[in-house]
């Protein structure tokens, strides 16, 4: 892998969060989303589709934008962590695209960016990712696109949002949610000695 999550912080983030989200009880699963037209099918994607979006195996680019690390937990509704789940993440790149052959945006694709990664829970149910603040794009609020799959079946699809930004409050599909399940799609950055971090734990 390249340049990833660095395996002492992951350490780290392991033992942070031992809760669930804040003000949620475990049994309440993740609200789900629509997938999205953008969803990169196996034959559009990099080979490389680490945990690690920001940096494509064998280029020198980085990607553009404000580089995040987004971590948490893959936790059953007992609140028991779930080891071997597949934790896939996609988003726009900085100019509003996607890893896929069906957006006709008017933005050049930045070739720093992997649009795609994936991650694999280890018996604490622990999924680490380094990408970029999501962006707004075509109407949408800034939002990254995740899937969850256990035992190679989908268990999860949904979006996470960065908390409190201006255009939620018009975007179609967050408004679908209900108040009080905000907080478990909602991204805090909280600010850290090397990257601003955000943590949420999923729930399937």
């Amino acid at each position: 892998m390249n340049d990833p999550v660095n395996s002492g912080r992951r350490r780290l983030l392991c033992g942070l969060a031992v809760l669930p989200v804040a003000g949620m009880a475990a049994t309440s699963p993740t609200p789900s989303a629509s997938e999205g037209p953008f969803y990169p099918a196996g034959n559009m994607r990099f080979r490389d589709t680490d945990n690690n979006l920001v940096k494509i195996d064998g280029r020198v680019e980085q990607a553009g934008g404000e580089i995040i690390e987004l971590s948490g937990r893959v936790l059953d509704r007992s609140g028991k962590p779930i080891e071997g789940a597949r934790v896939e993440i996609w988003q726009c790149d900085v100019n509003g695209r996607y890893l896929h052959r069906a957006d006709r945006g008017a933005g050049e694709r930045d070739s720093g960016f992997q649009g795609f990664g994936h991650d694999v829970t280890g018996v604490t149910g622990e999924y680490a990712f380094r990408t970029i603040k999501p962006v707004p794009y075509g109407g949408r609020t800034p939002h990254i696109h995740v899937k969850v799959l256990v035992a190679n079946q989908e268990r999860l699809t949904t979006q996470f949002y960065l908390a409190q930004h201006p255009q939620n409050s018009r975007d179609w599909l967050y408004r679908r949610i209900p108040r009080e399940r905000l907080p478990q799609v909602s991204l805090r950055l909280q600010a850290t000695a090397d990257l601003p971090l955000a943590r949420l734990d999923i729930i399937v």
